[in-house]
């Protein structure tokens, strides 16, 4: 008789244990669920085609030069904008700037010509800098098209516009890569109008830039008007979504959904370097001998490569669970009853 009480005792136990287990096993089922990553987190800093290039509709003449691509806009004669991937890399080439300025063969329209700015008292101001371009001198060259230009007031154009331009490229300098798209604004108008070809004068304009390589993703823009000003960069920063709303343009929209609401809807300027970058020949001599590899320090680490794999992980036990749940009860009413899954 107390035989079988011990093993009654003995069975109970074990029953409480595997009944705890159980609801063990489904908190952390749950925290799994509720935690994870939403997103999968292979396509974070995954190279995404075309990532710089806004959002545009079947017919808009859209044209590409090596190093960057331009939406043309003729009535204005100008781009709306001009969109890139600019590397660390990129800053350290060696083609020499030739002010070879002249209209562009590659737009069906024909674009504006270095005729239309002349006497006008305004700068041919470039929309993707020169500097931006020194990795070759077929590139270099096709910085000089007309339809990368836009006219800017001198004092502008050489003064915190060029300002703005160096900080990018310390940007990419510290980030290692980064996605530039730049343009006038072609919506506050009307414009006074230089040339025969009726150039549009824009008033302000604008710089986007997203970082979308790990360790921190983040995404910056500015607006500036145009005309001298001897304020600090960082006073005209916004977040891409209030460029967006400015511009009527959709930018870096082949990100997925919650990693571009999120990244175009916050502005942290302590994660941005805001210094202007100068390449000197030490630099550039370092830089090359050193075959433009990265330091060892920037080189992810064995914890970054653990890290990375639990994150892929739990985001397919999430996924996974997800589909699960929606299979039992319906997607409808699984989005019901725990809109927070979504």
């Amino acid at each position: 008789m107390a035989k079988v009480k011990k093993k009654r005792v003995r069975r109970n136990h074990r029953l409480k244990r595997i009944l705890l287990l159980f609801i063990g096993a489904l908190i952390l089922w749950a925290l799994v669920i509720l935690f994870a990553p939403a997103d999968d987190p292979s396509l974070i800093g995954a190279a995404i085609p075309d990532l710089e290039l806004p959002y545009y509709e079947e017919g808009a003449i859209v044209v590409s030069h090596p190093g960057y691509t331009l939406r043309y806009e003729e009535d204005h004669e100008q781009a709306s904008w001009v969109a890139y991937r600019l590397t660390r890399a990129d800053l350290y080439g060696e083609a020499e700037r030739k002010d070879d300025f002249r209209a562009d063969p590659s737009i069906p329209t024909g674009s504006a010509t270095p005729d239309d700015y002349r006497g006008s008292g305004y700068d041919r101001g470039h929309l993707i800098p020169a500097a931006d371009l020194v990795r070759s001198r077929e590139a270099m060259s096709g910085s000089f098209y007309m339809s990368n230009m836009s006219p800017q007031e001198p004092s502008f154009n050489r003064g915190i516009w060029a300002t703005l331009e160096a900080v990018v490229r310390n940007i990419a300098n510290v980030d290692r890569a980064i996605y530039v798209v730049t343009g006038p604004v072609l919506t506050d108008g009307p414009y006074r109008t230089i040339g025969r070809n009726g150039v549009s004068v824009p008033n302000r304009y604008y710089k986007v830039i997203l970082d979308y390589e790990e360790p921190t993703l983040k995404a910056i823009g500015f607006v500036l008007p145009n005309r001298e000003s001897k304020k600090d960069v960082s006073e005209f920063a916004l977040t891409v979504r209030e460029v967006e709303e400015l511009t009527g343009l959709d930018f870096f929209h082949r990100l997925p959904d919650q990693i571009e609401e999120e990244l175009e809807t916050s502005l942290d300027l302590a994660l941005w370097d805001l210094t202007p970058f100068q390449v000197t020949a030490k630099a550039k001599a370092e830089f090359i001998e050193s075959g433009g590899s990265l330091p060892s320090s920037e080189k992810p680490g064995v914890h970054a490569v653990v890290l990375d794999t639990l994150n892929r992980v739990l985001y397919i036990i999430r996924r996974e669970s997800i589909a699960l749940l929606e299979d039992a009860v319906g997607k409808g009413t699984l989005k019901q009853v725990a809109p927070f899954l979504y």
